[in-house]
């Protein structure tokens, strides 16, 4: 049922933002489209807290950033013109294609302090689309479909599962969810997709006979279509079809690596446009970031 688990690895972005890194790791980048997942929090941000813990403006190409919280408010403003707080069981999902910048930025917590938890993903777009045009969605309400039997509450995220399809555009096939689950209670897994994972935002699960605590990502062999919860958990559901090779550097995603390197050389010389209502600073390319890397499911 279960191919590998992986365990997040906890990084501080700066200024109080912890995270837990989960995907790409070492032995395994991808979990079908999807090629980066964090969990940020949960942590508490006290009124008055410093702009350091914001994410400055920034640069993406090639993929779809998909911001989805738990509890909190983060405020997204784009090169496009978009402003859009986040709110829980809402979705902020920005395509990048072709090049889009944003920042993320913590002011309702600034103005009178917030409790934040949530996940930001990245889906690879796939071949053909690595290139187009970027764009900006938000999404809530009927847009996340809703369900609750027998002891799981669910809220689609994206894509299709459950015989449900979520409102967010997606470019390749992909399901998305995320499962409140009670303790004792057992949720499906959907099926139907080539690679599949679950990962444990909170509480504790049993799988394969075996026990695995919040932080776990659990990449799921082709027979799996069920978890149970032991304690009260909070779980996201995850996969689709795999979109090919993909390589990452710092911000950017492409099936080329040619294309990388021109992506950061057009950050550093500053030919990307940063969003109007937030153009007053930056993040820089890193001096020496990580050669770009292979991904692939």
């Amino acid at each position: 049922m279960i191919e590998m688990v992986i365990e997040q690895r906890r990084r501080d972005l700066g200024g109080g933002l912890a995270v837990g890194r989960v995907l790409p790791f070492m032995r395994r980048r991808m979990v079908g489209p999807f090629i980066f997942f964090d969990h940020m929090g949960p942590m508490d941000l006290a009124p008055g807290i410093d702009r350091t813990v914001d994410v400055r403006p920034h640069p993406h190409i090639g993929l779809s950033t998909v911001t989805y919280l738990f509890a909190g408010e983060i405020m997204h403003r784009d090169s496009l013109g978009y402003a859009q707080p986040v709110r829980p069981k809402q979705v902020n999902w920005m395509t990048a294609g072709s090049g889009i910048t944003h920042s993320e930025r913590f002011e309702r917590a600034r103005a009178e302090g917030d409790h934040v938890h949530g996940i930001q993903a990245w889906v690879a777009l796939p071949e053909g689309m690595e290139e187009t045009s970027p764009s900006f969605s938000h999404h809530s309400g009927g847009d996340l479909p809703q369900w609750n039997d027998a002891g799981v509450t669910g809220h689609l995220i994206a894509g299709t599962a459950y015989g449900l399809t979520a409102g967010a555009k997606t470019d390749s096939p992909l399901f998305y969810a995320h499962l409140d689950v009670a303790p004792g209670a057992t949720a499906e897994i959907p099926g139907g997709y080539k690679e599949r994972a679950l990962y444990i935002a909170t509480g504790a699960v049993e799988a394969d006979g075996e026990r695995h605590e919040a932080g776990r990502l659990l990449v799921l062999g082709a027979g799996a279509s069920h978890v149970r919860a032991v304690d009260a958990a909070t779980i996201m559901v995850l996969g689709g079809e795999p979109v090919g090779e993909r390589f990452l550097y710092w911000n950017f995603v492409s099936s080329s690596k040619d294309r990388l390197a021109q992506a950061a050389t057009d950050w550093k010389a500053g030919r990307m446009k940063l969003p109007d209502a937030d153009d007053a600073e930056f993040i820089p390319l890193p001096d020496d970031p990580a050669p770009p890397a292979p991904a692939m499911s």
